[in-house]
């Protein structure tokens, strides 16, 4: 049974603090959808703080998208105080397999903070998984080879512990290794807006904060902010818009829609 209006109530009403050390692009974004589904965002990332910080949090998100040495650093730290606290890591590996240093890195991180979510798109979560003929170049996808529930059971066998993956694109995919979802929530221009991704990876933050089931809040928050774009675009019509537009209805969505309406709407498909 799809739980997203439940814990989309229950993000309003607790409004859990969430941790980020995300992308500089994209960071007041971040912050703003983080706030606009119910949550309270906070974004310190000095070595000397982020332990002290995320004890403070419900969950943490790490975005690999701006990476240098000293933010690699906060987040290893981070994400292994919030895995001995037990408060959920939600990763995404931004740029994944474009270089040697950053592919090393996101693999650390990996390891030494085991996210209770790996958000990424298919050629990062591709490239993660050995899947042959995946693209990137920067830190867009530009290509991905064979389907996205192959690459991501692949990771999941790899990183060998219980993580919950995520994959975005026109028909977002998420699996536990024993159930998985498919959400066909959304509108073609999403991936036009810069760092909806990285928004994506704060509203599933948002929703694991207060569900433990990690897969039912990827589910959830997924179909969330793909419904909320389908309500940005429904707004505009009539008019002439492109991304900048449809960004700030967007972000306004996420701010109005009900759980009624969500629990109405939300296109969800889950097997196992």
């Amino acid at each position: 049974m799809f739980q997203g209006a439940d814990i989309l109530r229950q993000v309003r009403r607790e409004r859990p603090l969430i941790h980020h050390l995300t992308n500089y692009v994209t960071m007041n974004d971040c912050a703003a959808v983080t706030a606009n589904t119910g949550a309270l965002p906070v974004m310190a990332e000095a070595e000397e703080e982020v332990e002290e910080m995320v004890v403070a949090a419900k969950a943490a998100v790490i975005n690999t998208g701006t990476l240098t040495p000293s933010r690699a650093h906060s987040m290893r730290l981070m994400g292994k105080k919030a895995r001995e606290m037990g408060i959920p890591v939600i990763f995404d590996p931004v740029g994944a397999g474009s270089t040697t240093y950053r592919t090393q890195e996101i693999k650390r991180i990996l390891t030494e903070a085991a996210p209770a979510v790996v958000k990424g798109n298919a050629a990062e979560i591709g490239l993660l998984a050995g899947v042959k003929g995946t693209v990137i170049s920067g830190v867009q996808s530009v290509g991905a080879a064979g389907n996205s529930l192959e690459a991501a059971g692949r990771l999941k066998d790899f990183l060998g512990y219980n993580a919950v993956i995520a994959i975005t694109g026109p028909v977002d995919v998420i699996t536990d290794g024993r159930r998985t979802a498919r959400v066909f929530n959304g509108h073609s221009l999403l991936p036009r807006v810069v760092g909806s991704g990285c928004m994506a990876t704060s509203i599933i933050a948002c929703f694991s904060a207060v569900e433990e089931d990690y897969f039912a809040a990827a589910t959830a928050a997924l179909s969330f902010l793909g419904l909320a774009a389908e309500r940005a675009a429904e707004a505009l019509k009539g008019t002439s818009f492109g991304p900048a537009m449809f960004k700030v209805l967007l972000i306004d969505a996420l701010f109005l829609l009900t759980p009624e309406f969500f629990a109405k709407e939300a296109k969800v498909e889950i097997r196992g």
